[in-house]
Protein backbone atom coordinates (compact mmCIF):
# COMPACT_ATOMS: atom_id res chain seq x y z
CA UNK A 1 0.00 0.00 0.00
CA UNK A 2 1.80 3.55 -1.32
CA UNK A 3 1.45 6.13 1.32
CA UNK A 4 -1.09 8.17 -1.22
CA UNK A 5 -3.46 5.66 -0.87
CA UNK A 6 -6.60 6.31 1.59
CA UNK A 7 -5.52 4.40 5.17
CA UNK A 8 -8.31 1.80 5.46
CA UNK A 9 -10.91 2.74 7.90
CA UNK A 10 -12.07 0.90 11.14
CA UNK A 11 -15.11 0.18 12.55
CA UNK A 12 -17.11 2.88 13.86
CA UNK A 13 -15.68 6.74 14.19
CA UNK A 14 -12.21 7.52 15.13
CA UNK A 15 -11.79 10.13 17.81
CA UNK A 16 -11.43 13.90 16.68
CA UNK A 17 -7.59 14.22 17.72
CA UNK A 18 -6.78 11.05 16.10
CA UNK A 19 -8.40 12.04 13.00
CA UNK A 20 -6.90 15.04 13.25
CA UNK A 21 -3.36 14.34 14.72
CA UNK A 22 -3.36 11.81 11.38
CA UNK A 23 -4.19 14.71 8.67
CA UNK A 24 -1.64 16.57 10.31
CA UNK A 25 1.10 13.82 10.04
CA UNK A 26 -0.25 13.13 6.50
CA UNK A 27 0.08 16.94 5.74
CA UNK A 28 3.39 17.18 7.27
CA UNK A 29 5.61 14.26 5.04
CA UNK A 30 3.44 15.28 1.94
CA UNK A 31 4.68 18.82 2.69
CA UNK A 32 8.22 17.79 3.41
CA UNK A 33 8.42 14.91 0.57
CA UNK A 34 6.71 16.73 -2.03
CA UNK A 35 6.55 20.43 -1.40
CA UNK A 36 3.53 22.80 -0.53
CA UNK A 37 2.15 22.60 -3.44
CA UNK A 38 1.13 19.52 -3.11
CA UNK A 39 -0.79 19.60 0.25
CA UNK A 40 -4.33 19.22 -1.36
CA UNK A 41 -7.31 19.07 0.88
CA UNK A 42 -8.11 16.07 -1.61
CA UNK A 43 -4.41 14.54 -0.90
CA UNK A 44 -4.25 14.79 2.36
CA UNK A 45 -7.75 13.40 2.55
CA UNK A 46 -6.79 10.19 0.49
CA UNK A 47 -3.11 9.52 2.93
CA UNK A 48 -4.99 10.56 5.75
CA UNK A 49 -8.00 8.27 5.45
CA UNK A 50 -10.58 10.82 6.47
CA UNK A 51 -13.29 13.38 3.86
CA UNK A 52 -12.15 16.85 2.55
CA UNK A 53 -15.42 18.27 4.69
CA UNK A 54 -13.72 16.99 7.91
CA UNK A 55 -10.32 19.33 6.70
CA UNK A 56 -12.43 22.42 5.72
CA UNK A 57 -13.89 21.89 9.38
CA UNK A 58 -10.70 22.65 10.89
CA UNK A 59 -8.39 24.43 8.16
CA UNK A 60 -9.80 27.40 6.07
CA UNK A 61 -7.41 26.63 3.42
CA UNK A 62 -4.79 24.15 2.52
CA UNK A 63 -1.99 26.77 3.34
CA UNK A 64 -3.07 27.00 7.23
CA UNK A 65 -2.80 22.97 7.19
CA UNK A 66 0.58 23.10 5.69
CA UNK A 67 1.92 25.55 7.91
CA UNK A 68 -0.06 23.50 11.54
CA UNK A 69 1.36 20.41 9.97
CA UNK A 70 5.30 22.23 9.98
CA UNK A 71 4.81 23.77 13.35
CA UNK A 72 3.89 20.14 14.70
CA UNK A 73 6.45 17.83 13.16
CA UNK A 74 9.27 21.06 13.58
CA UNK A 75 7.80 21.18 17.32
CA UNK A 76 10.31 18.46 19.62
CA UNK A 77 13.30 19.36 17.10
CA UNK A 78 12.95 22.68 18.22
CA UNK A 79 12.89 22.20 22.08
CA UNK A 80 14.44 25.18 23.30
CA UNK A 81 17.23 23.87 25.73
CA UNK A 82 18.17 25.41 29.38
CA UNK A 83 21.87 24.11 30.05
CA UNK A 84 22.51 27.26 32.71
CA UNK A 85 24.86 28.28 30.12
CA UNK A 86 23.06 31.49 27.44
CA UNK A 87 25.32 31.18 24.68
CA UNK A 88 25.64 27.34 24.60
CA UNK A 89 21.71 26.91 24.55
CA UNK A 90 21.64 29.57 21.69
CA UNK A 91 24.35 28.22 19.26
CA UNK A 92 22.30 24.39 20.18
CA UNK A 93 19.15 25.94 19.30
CA UNK A 94 19.89 27.99 16.07
CA UNK A 95 22.11 24.36 14.73
CA UNK A 96 19.22 22.45 14.98
CA UNK A 97 17.00 24.90 13.37
CA UNK A 98 19.66 24.86 10.23
CA UNK A 99 19.61 21.27 10.51
CA UNK A 100 16.42 21.12 10.26
CA UNK A 101 15.47 23.11 7.34
CA UNK A 102 19.16 21.82 5.85
CA UNK A 103 19.19 17.84 6.76
CA UNK A 104 15.70 17.26 7.02
CA UNK A 105 14.20 18.67 3.79
CA UNK A 106 12.24 21.48 5.56
CA UNK A 107 14.28 24.37 3.12
CA UNK A 108 11.90 24.47 0.59
CA UNK A 109 8.68 24.30 2.12
CA UNK A 110 9.65 26.97 4.32
CA UNK A 111 10.36 28.79 1.72
CA UNK A 112 7.19 27.88 0.04
CA UNK A 113 5.60 28.74 3.06
CA UNK A 114 6.96 32.15 3.97
CA UNK A 115 6.58 33.09 0.19
CA UNK A 116 2.52 31.98 -0.40
CA UNK A 117 1.57 34.01 3.44
CA UNK A 118 2.35 37.35 1.46
CA UNK A 119 -1.18 36.81 -0.27
CA UNK A 120 -3.15 34.02 1.66
CA UNK A 121 -4.15 35.38 5.01
CA UNK A 122 -5.20 32.47 6.38
CA UNK A 123 -1.66 31.11 6.05
CA UNK A 124 -0.53 33.78 7.01
CA UNK A 125 -2.41 33.72 9.94
CA UNK A 126 -1.44 30.68 11.01
CA UNK A 127 2.17 30.72 10.45
CA UNK A 128 2.41 33.36 12.39
CA UNK A 129 0.00 32.42 15.49
CA UNK A 130 0.55 28.65 15.61
CA UNK A 131 4.49 28.74 14.53
CA UNK A 132 6.00 32.49 14.35
CA UNK A 133 5.08 34.01 17.33
CA UNK A 134 5.43 30.92 19.96
CA UNK A 135 8.65 30.27 18.69
CA UNK A 136 9.48 34.00 19.33
CA UNK A 137 8.41 33.94 22.85
CA UNK A 138 10.30 30.13 23.55
CA UNK A 139 13.65 32.19 22.45
CA UNK A 140 12.28 35.70 24.50
CA UNK A 141 11.66 33.30 27.65
CA UNK A 142 14.72 31.74 27.82
CA UNK A 143 16.93 35.32 27.18
CA UNK A 144 14.90 36.99 30.04
CA UNK A 145 16.14 34.20 32.51
CA UNK A 146 19.56 34.41 31.18
CA UNK A 147 18.67 38.27 31.76
CA UNK A 148 17.49 37.58 35.41
CA UNK A 149 20.85 35.39 36.06
CA UNK A 150 22.78 38.23 35.02
CA UNK A 151 24.56 36.80 31.68
CA UNK A 152 22.66 39.76 30.03
CA UNK A 153 22.71 43.70 30.86
CA UNK A 154 19.53 44.43 32.14
CA UNK A 155 18.66 46.98 29.74
CA UNK A 156 18.86 44.42 26.57
CA UNK A 157 16.43 43.99 24.04
CA UNK A 158 15.83 40.40 24.04
CA UNK A 159 13.33 40.93 20.80
CA UNK A 160 15.77 42.48 18.92
CA UNK A 161 18.02 39.75 19.79
CA UNK A 162 15.76 37.22 18.93
CA UNK A 163 15.12 39.14 15.38
CA UNK A 164 18.94 38.92 14.95
CA UNK A 165 19.85 35.53 15.16
CA UNK A 166 16.65 33.78 13.85
CA UNK A 167 16.06 36.85 11.14
CA UNK A 168 19.75 36.38 9.74
CA UNK A 169 18.85 32.63 8.99
CA UNK A 170 15.37 33.85 7.39
CA UNK A 171 17.47 36.34 5.60
CA UNK A 172 20.26 34.09 4.12
CA UNK A 173 17.45 31.51 3.22
CA UNK A 174 14.45 33.59 1.59
CA UNK A 175 16.44 36.94 0.62
CA UNK A 176 20.00 36.28 -0.04
CA UNK A 177 19.81 32.67 -1.68
CA UNK A 178 23.04 32.00 0.00
CA UNK A 179 24.21 28.67 1.37
CA UNK A 180 24.70 28.17 4.94
CA UNK A 181 25.33 24.98 7.66
CA UNK A 182 25.25 24.75 11.28
CA UNK A 183 28.63 26.80 11.42
CA UNK A 184 26.79 30.09 11.06
CA UNK A 185 25.27 30.04 14.64
CA UNK A 186 28.28 30.23 16.55
CA UNK A 187 28.95 33.43 14.64
CA UNK A 188 25.54 34.54 15.16
CA UNK A 189 25.00 34.13 18.85
CA UNK A 190 29.02 35.39 19.74
CA UNK A 191 27.63 38.30 17.05
CA UNK A 192 24.40 39.28 18.88
CA UNK A 193 25.74 38.71 22.13
CA UNK A 194 28.84 40.37 22.42
CA UNK A 195 28.89 42.72 19.20
CA UNK A 196 31.30 44.08 16.82
CA UNK A 197 32.69 46.62 19.18
CA UNK A 198 36.28 45.99 20.45
CA UNK A 199 36.18 43.91 23.67
CA UNK A 200 37.73 45.62 26.74
CA UNK A 201 41.34 43.38 27.32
Amino acid sequence: MSETTAVRRGRGRRPAAEVRAGALEAAGRILLRDGMPAVTFERVAAEAGCSKTTLYKWWPSPGALAAEAYFSRSRELLEFPDTGDIRADLITQLEAFIRLLKESGAQAPVSQLVGAAQLDPDLATAWSQSYAIPRRDLAVERLRIAQRQGQLREDADLHVIVDQLWGACYHRLLVLKVDFDTSLAERLVDQALYGAAPREA
